[in-house]
């Protein structure tokens, strides 16, 4: 009878049966049938955790740079990769778990590291594709589809590997959550490593480029590696997802990279004049960012250049001034300077010492101090009552960086400034200006006096440049409106700036969504 068959120990670690091991019970085939798998050692193991999920770290990060020359660099960009990535990764993990329930494990990793590093070689083409004409002048685009279409199918493939390798090392249900606890541990530390890797060693060695085929390449090759190491693949499959690998570096070879140098903030490229052959335009990422003409330095081609300019000439008279410029781009401002009042003592802060180094070969560079690193830091250790003018010009895509907006940065300025000096800065705002007139109600809390000049564009409602100049001492706005209408500028300084700058908010270290007001506007 049924009552005298003793029933089996089923607590776990007290009884372990033959069949419980990773890849379960497989078939010749590749299905679920007699046990087959073999356990990885576990350096091989914790390797294979370690590199893949470091290596969708390092796409995660050189995303940002392969893609800013067709969206820019701003929080959307990052929102959209950081969405996709995390997307990729939650549906490997889970598809990965499945599939290594079915199959052999360790027939499945050696096609997951082939084809997912194949798809990230792939990205490249499928970005420079998907994303158009680069720059200023190309169609708007969509920095989740681009995201999406050209990260998400590798980083989902890539973290299909972990779960694949855990179900193999599970020999023991005993020790279950120390296995899949060590191997998750080694994972999280590969995703640490390659985080700090790509943004602090490998996007200042290599091109965004070559790093994406480094890694895409390593991770196809180890997987063909493995592959002749037990030929359990099918032969068709692999040499598939080698061809994806071929048909990726095909493209990578066809498509033009938007960027004559790949900065560690920018992709940087220097163009000519359509119309004039003798200037040449700074373009980083996707924005015009400077006019030169080396044969005329006086010449000021953009708009919001003429208004600093006008600035700097109506509020000062004296030809030995003390200039502090935040943002050097190819350094027209300091060249147009250097020219009219060569008295002058400027410095300029530029974060990227990589651009000076392209704008000194191209241009050469006027007689200024160039300081290096985040602007903020260096104003922070300028000396008090040290400059006659600041001028504002630094820009991350689209926005001034958000931590140059706040009332805390401002106070900074006011205290280099001088008791007659001001500061004058250039803003990019469109649609209702929440952004320009959060700025303007936040320099109001600094300085005694603020003044706006809006350009032609953004009064009829389109994103483009605005001029703030505010101080302590009595400017001559006046003048200052007086040098733009005899520009034949048909932008429009603003009357009444309380009423137009309402109840908007002002920015501080706790608080400035830059980004968002901006994007608010659109």
């Amino acid at each position: 009878m049924t009552d005298d068959v003793p029933a089996p120990d089923v607590h776990s670690g007290d009884v372990q049966s033959d069949d419980v091991h990773s890849g379960g019970v497989q078939s010749d085939d590749g299905s679920t049938g007699s046990p087959r798998s073999h356990a990885l050692p576990n350096g091989l193991a914790v390797a294979l955790v370690t590199v893949t999920s470091g290596s969708v770290l390092v796409l995660e990060i050189l995303a940002g740079r392969l893609l800013a020359p067709y969206v820019g660099v701003n929080l959307e960009t990052y929102t959209a990769i950081i969405g996709t990535i995390l997307a990729g990764i939650a549906i490997g993990a889970w598809a990965g778990g499945v599939a290594a329930d079915r199959y052999d494990p360790n027939r499945l990793i050696p096609l997951f590291l082939t084809f997912g590093g194949a798809l990230a070689i792939a990205s490249i083409p499928i970005v420079r594709f998907l994303g158009g004409d680069p720059g200023p002048d190309g169609d708007s685009r969509s920095s989740i589809i681009l995201a999406l279409w050209a990260f998400g199918p590798s980083a989902a493939v890539l973290s299909a590997v972990p779960p694949a390798v855990v179900k193999l090392q599970l020999r023991d249900l005993a020790r279950t959550g120390a296995v899949v606890g060590r191997l998750s541990a080694w994972g999280t530390a590969g995703a640490i490593a390659g985080t700090f890797l790509a943004g602090y060693v490998l996007v200042a060695f290599a091109a965004v480029t070559t790093l994406i085929v480094a890694v895409g390449g390593l991770l196809a090759l180890t997987g063909v590696a493995m592959w002749l190491a037990n030929r359990l693949v099918d032969a068709t499959l692999m040499l598939s997802a080698s061809g994806v690998a071929l048909l990726g570096l095909a493209g990578v070879a066809v498509t033009d990279t938007p960027c004559d140098v790949q900065t560690a903030y920018y992709c940087l490229s220097i163009v000519d004049d359509p119309d004039d052959e003798s200037g040449r335009i700074l373009v980083l990422d996707d924005l015009r960012h400077s006019y030169v003409d080396p044969d005329d330095p006086t010449r000021l081609e953009f708009w919001y250049t003429r208004r600093i300019a006008d600035a700097i000439d109506t509020q000062t008279a004296a030809p030995d001034i003390d200039v502090v410029a935040i943002g050097g781009g190819a350094l027209t401002l300091p060249r147009w300077l250097a020219t009219t009042r060569p008295d002058t003592d400027q410095t300029v802060l530029e974060i990227d010492p990589e651009l000076i180094d392209v704008v000194e070969d191209e241009f050469g560079l006027p007689p200024v101090e160039i300081v290096t690193g985040d602007g903020r830091q260096a104003i922070r250790r300028m000396a008090d009552d040290s400059a006659d003018v600041v001028v504002g010009d630094a820009f991350g895509s689209r926005s001034v960086p958000w931590h140059l907006t706040t009332e805390e940065f401002l106070a900074d300025v006011d205290r280099v400034l001088r008791d007659d000096g001001f500061y004058v800065v250039n803003v990019i705002d469109g649609g209702d200006q929440s952004f320009l007139r959060a700025e303007a109600a936040t320099l109001l809390t600094t300085f005694d006096r603020v003044a706006v000049i809006r350009s032609a564009g953004v009064v009829d409602g389109a994103i483009a440049n605005s001029v703030i100049l505010a101080g302590d001492a009595s400017l001559d706005i006046d003048a200052w409106d007086e040098a733009r209408r005899a520009d034949g500028d048909d932008g429009e300084l603003v009357d009444d700036l309380d009423a137009w700058i309402g109840d908007a908010m002002i920015l501080t270290d706790d608080f400035a969504p830059v980004d968002q007001l901006i994007v608010g506007t659109g």
